[in-house]
């Protein structure tokens, strides 16, 4: 079971690390930024990108929770 999450987390951290800049911005907030130069867009991009992962922390936090209540009912039948 240990070398199964190892093997996840080298593929999930894989993933993360060869992730290109990332567009998370609307058209509109696209164009605002734009005019505004390169470095608010930037920081428009990352502040989006940066909410975006609350909710997915909060879900894992949740799934991971679940896995292991899970785990320690199976285990004991």
């Amino acid at each position: 079971m240990k070398t199964v999450r190892l093997i996840l987390f080298l593929i999930v951290a894989l993933f993360f690390a060869s992730l290109n800049d990332a567009a998370a911005q609307c058209s509109i907030c696209t164009k605002t930024a734009m005019q505004q130069g390169e470095k608010a867009a930037g920081g428009m991009n990352t502040g989006v990108v940066y909410l975006m992962l609350a909710p997915f922390a909060v879900v894992g936090f949740v799934g991971y929770r679940w896995y292991k209540s899970q785990g320690d009912t199976i285990q004991e039948n």
